[in-house]
């Protein structure tokens, strides 16, 4: 295919991204040349003037739609010069397109269609007419005349009608087909469309009831709204539909037209082809394109939504040098037990059944005790299902008949995907499903990233209307955020998971397996380059890994710390500088000492000397000052509890310390130690108006909160920080 046009992809990129061209085309040639997001922005500071992760990720996306929309250009314009129409007028259009939507406008007249009215009416010899009722030049009579010579039976023209008919369905389909007309129209359709929805089938829930009679602006409507509309047009019992003023844009087709009906051509034809045009042929179209926006706005805010969520979440803090009993309730089955060491190992497991029907609860209440006691158990960790809080007042029970333990609620969102999983089986194949799903919510408290990685995101319940939105995109944007909260975080070589070393940048899944299998065979890695030793970890892989890799080594000192190998040198000549050597970062007696003195040095002479950067020369002092930092350690602690809430017990005005379990667009629900969280509304967030409950509170915070309202009879409990 020639190429008629060029779009110089780097100018546009960083004029719509508000970024340096030379930041914009670097970061593109790195990730042209397979280096990935996370090594771009932690070790290619200098050369793509620091962009973070999500920068990079929108001059990817960007550069990705700049690609497509030049291509796509090219192919107009190469279909226009088959058929001999591009000219100067069509190429100057094509240039100056910036949507894909604008291209596919001008591609309308060279678009080889089905057999519509208007092509049909052409192949009749009818097009001079339609001409000539659009010109206006000629009277009624006069039109008349000339339609009545190309009546012919062989070509179904019976009737001036017939004729007439024809001449209206070309005038209509050149109106349709016209790109700065649909472009008018579609700004004037997006400034003032309003979305309606009604009843259209039997509601047996009640559902839908606020969208039965329910009309809102576009420009208005929040996201969540559009997503319910959705769903309830998917269900079929809403019928949703977009509203204009017709006349308005119909009156705008005669004004750009110049349709006069005052002159002496034939006006009640072209009222005919216009109102065919746009009811029939241009506004369903710009109504899909109105639907397919909302529908893409509401998508793109409920998967930030779902991934600003899913990112606090992962980056709760571990728990360390604690013993766990993780309790997986259920009323039936009983509620099944693991004690879990400090790093996650399986010393036991059991089950008890003091709820209904079995009503064991002396023998359950002796079996807690004795593992608490047997395994010197420093938290019980129950999960928030079935049976949760009857689990719940079981424990508290317990512990104030002198059990010296605390207890706390997590949430088992994705325990039983987990348990159920090959890679539960591949880790526990003696076990049955619910003991593994005790596993999982025991270990979600002690290392939540490390776990959490084993469990499709959508599975984690951090998020709303995550079945309602494109799954392709939900699930490479929550990818996304595990990709970045494990590399921030980095990965323990020789404990971590073949499923959290899949999302360390460059390792594929094969790669994981593989080092598994290395370490088994091999034992523990002593030095990060020993990665290479594997099988299939090329250089390449090795670059884009090494640094987010972490083990705790006397011979690979600096591999506790996200320096990479390229900057081995460079760190080792800056401790050199302090007199130090590579080792006294392992020793804990000197760390703050060490870290006094790197305070002290010039970061830009450093930089000039060792000729490394002023970015990397500020990354590989603060990793020094802080050897073997946890960044989720700032983070807020779970909550840990000793006795139980009750709905009876609470009152208005009570305040409470509590922990943000989800946020959504209308608010955030908050656990306050009961079976149910309160609803802390977006309105009671603040004194001031505010836009964005992210903008005050994220999942895992422990807040103070007040009680606004109780609703014993619904369970539901209303929540505010205005006090």
């Amino acid at each position: 295919m020639s190429e008629h046009i060029k779009i110089d992809l780097f100018k546009l990129a960083s004029s719509e991204l508000k970024l340096k061209i030379e930041n914009v085309k670097a970061a593109v040639d790195l990730l042209d040349e397979g280096n990935t997001v996370p090594f771009i922005a932690r070790y290619r500071k200098e050369m793509t003037g620091s962009l973070d992760e999500e920068e990079i990720r929108n001059i990817e996306e960007k550069i990705d739609y700049l690609r497509r929309l030049n291509e796509r250009k090219n192919e107009v314009a190469e279909a226009a010069e088959k058929q001999e129409k591009l000219n100067d007028e069509l190429l100057f259009k094509l240039k100056k397109a910036n949507t894909l939507q604008e291209v596919e406008d001008l591609y309308r007249p060279f678009k080889v269609k089905k057999q519509t009215k208007a092509a049909k009416a052409i192949d009749k010899g009818l097009q001079p007419l339609a001409d000539l009722i659009f010109s206006q030049k000629k009277t009624e009579a006069e039109i008349k005349k000339i339609a009545e010579k190309h009546l012919d039976s062989e070509k179904e023209l019976n009737s001036v009608t017939d004729v007439l008919s024809g001449a209206e369905d070309i005038i209509a389909g050149e109106i349709s087909d016209d790109a700065e007309l649909r472009k008018k129209l579609r700004t004037f359709v997006f400034k003032t469309a309003k979305i309606t929805s009604e009843q259209k089938n039997e509601d047996e829930e009640g559902k839908y009831q606020d969208y039965y009679e329910f009309k809102e602006s576009i420009n208005k409507i929040p996201p969540h709204r559009i997503l319910a509309l959705n769903r309830g047009e998917n269900e079929n019992i809403l019928r949703v539909k977009a509203e204009v003023s017709d006349e308005r844009a119909i009156e705008m087709i005669y004004n750009i037209y110049k349709f006069d009906n005052r002159k002496r051509g034939s006006f009640e034809h072209l009222i005919n082809a216009v109102d065919y045009a746009y009811k029939r042929l241009i506004f369903p179209s710009l109504e899909r394109e109105i639907r397919n926006h909302l529908t893409e706005k509401a998508e793109k805010k409920a998967v930030h939504n779902f991934s600003t969520n899913l990112h606090s979440l992962l980056m709760q803090p571990p728990l360390e040098a604690k013993r766990v009993l993780a309790v997986d309730p259920a009323f039936r089955t009983g509620c099944k037990l693991a004690v879990l060491a400090e790093d996650g190992e399986l010393l036991e497991t059991g089950a008890i059944y003091p709820h209904s029907p079995v009503n064991q609860m002396e023998m359950a209440a002796e079996t807690v005790a004795n593992l608490v006691k047997k395994h010197n158990i420093d938290l019980i960790v129950i999960g928030n299902g079935t049976a949760s809080r009857e689990t719940e007042t079981f424990i508290a029970e317990l512990i104030k008949s002198g059990m010296d333990v605390e207890y706390t609620i997590v949430s088992e969102a994705g325990a039983s995907v987990y348990s159920a999983s090959k890679l539960a089986r591949k880790e526990f194949p003696e076990l049955d499903v619910s003991i593994r799903g005790a596993i999982s919510i025991g270990r979600r408290i002690q290392d939540p990233l490390a776990e959490l990685v084993k469990i499709d995101p959508k599975s984690l319940g951090v998020g709303m209307y995550q079945h309602d939105i494109s799954q392709k995109r939900l699930e490479k944007t929550l990818n996304e955020v595990v990709v970045d909260a494990v590399n921030h975080v980095g990965v323990e070589i020789n404990t971590a998971s073949a499923a959290l070393l899949t999302y360390v940048a460059g390792i594929s899944s094969n790669n994981a397996e593989k080092i598994i299998e290395h370490r088994s065979q091999n034992g523990a890695f002593k030095k990060r380059e020993e990665l290479l030793d594997v099988y299939g970890f090329g250089p390449k892989t090795f670059e884009q890994a090494a640094g987010f890799i972490r083990l705790d080594s006397e011979t690979d000192p600096f591999a506790v710390t996200p320096i990479h190998p390229e900057s081995y040198e460079a760190a080792e000549k800056i401790l050199n500088k302090i007199n130090y050597k590579a080792d006294a970062i392992r020793d804990k007696d000197i760390v703050e000492t060490l870290r006094e003195k790197l305070e002290q040095i010039d970061l830009i002479e450093i930089a000039d000397q060792l000729d490394i950067g002023l970015p990397t020369a500020r990354d590989i002092t603060a990793a020094l000052k802080q050897p073997g930092r946890d960044p989720r350690d700032s983070m807020p602690a779970p909550i840990f509890r000793k006795d139980i809430l009750k709905i009876e017990d609470i009152e208005s005005g009570m305040i409470f310390k509590g922990k943000v379990r989800n946020i959504v667009d209308f608010g955030a629900f908050v656990d306050i130690g009961l079976k149910q969280d309160g609803l802390l509304h977006i309105s009671e967030m603040s004194q001031m108006y505010v836009n964005d409950p992210f903008e005050i509170v994220e999942i895992g915070q422990n807040i103070e909160v007040k009680v606004l309202d109780v609703d014993q009879k619904r369970g539901r409990i209303s929540l505010t920080l205005k006090f």
